[in-house]
């Protein structure tokens, strides 16, 4: 039997880059809910001390490298539209209050390049076309945005982790 799911949701409608930005502003408020508990003295205290990235040494580091590469994403796509964008530079920020608004302005920044660029075609089957990430994989811009939807996942989770260990 299929049940009707009543929700006061509102969704975008531009096809796919609707989809996409709907399923990143859910893993965005998902991770805000994760950390808006989070006290200062959690937020830095160091809770992986065998790992050699410094991007994931404590919630601080996580959350600095997770608002920088949304960024980023938005910069690959918007440079490979032929802007030229610099990358971010981390900021470590405070508070969980102060992550919470760098991720509502990181994502506005993300929706921004659609806005700016409506008709943008987001698949790319040819693969000399596509983006070349720092990393040196190859994404349209619907696998990017697919990719830092991810991201968020699995760094959410990798919080979720810490606030175990930080949390006896």
């Amino acid at each position: 039997m299929i049940m009707a799911v009543k929700t006061t949701q509102t969704y975008r409608n531009n096809g796919a880059i609707g989809a996409l930005l709907d399923e990143y502003e859910r893993a965005l408020r998902d991770m805000k809910t994760v950390i808006e508990t989070v006290t200062p003295t959690e937020l830095t205290t160091i809770a992986d001390t065998v790992t050699k990235d410094p991007d994931c040494l404590s919630i601080q580091t996580v959350l600095a490298h997770v608002v920088r590469s949304g960024y980023g994403y938005a910069i690959y796509i918007r440079n490979h539209a032929g802007e030229r964008l610099p990358f971010c530079e981390t900021h470590l920020l405070d508070s969980s209050e102060a992550y919470n608004q760098a991720i509502d302005a990181m994502f506005a920044y993300n929706v921004q390049v659609f806005d700016d660029y409506p008709n943008m075609d987001i698949e790319e089957l040819d693969d000399s076309k596509k983006i070349v990430t720092r990393w040196g994989q190859r994404f349209d811009a619907e696998q990017l945005l697919e990719h830092a939807i991810v991201h968020i996942l699995r760094h959410r989770r990798q919080i979720e982790r810490f606030l175990v260990k930080l949390r006896p």
